[in-house]
């Protein structure tokens, strides 16, 4: 799958249906049919929407994880706490579950923005103030992440 680009606002309905932006939706065109996974996020007050292939390539990471060590097991459990499976329906929506809205404080204006190859979903207020709040120190988490000179590296 190609890397998803975009951010957009968007409005929940009073029943939690999510219409999905007509851009994403077409980046999503070829894997549409086969259903997403919706999750709370494990750093942030949001929900990450996985495509299904991009769920079954994190999920075989998962799965080699040793499960006779309590932390790994205590780290499972948390990481797929409330997940769900998410179709969209013929008029393009997605409805996120009454469990998630809560964990995420959805209301009612929406952002959904792209992160790689996962879309995440987050009420617009918390948004904004993540995005704030990363911006003080965005140049040396930038520096640290992407400015290495070695193999690992990006540059």
């Amino acid at each position: 799958m190609n890397p998803l680009i975009g951010t957009y606002e968007c409005k929940v309905d009073a029943k939690g249906r999510l219409m999905l932006p007509a851009a994403i939706k077409k980046q999503l065109l070829p894997v549409l049919q086969n259903g997403f996974v919706l999750k709370r996020a494990v750093f942030q007050p949001c929900l990450e929407l996985y495509p299904m292939s991009e769920w079954e390539v994190l999920m075989q990471k998962v799965n080699k994880l040793n499960r006779f060590k309590k932390k790994n097991n205590d780290f499972i459990r948390r990481f797929t706490a409330g997940l769900k499976m998410i179709e969209v329906d013929s008029a393009g929506r997605l409805l996120i579950p009454k469990d998630l809205v809560a964990f995420s404080g959805i209301t009612k204006e929406v952002v959904v923005s792209s992160a790689i190859n996962i879309i995440e979903i987050w009420d617009k207020d918390k948004y904004e103030k993540a995005i704030d709040d990363a911006t003080v120190d965005f140049a040396d988490l930038a520096e640290e992440v992407m400015g290495q000179d070695d193999e690992d590296g990006i540059s």
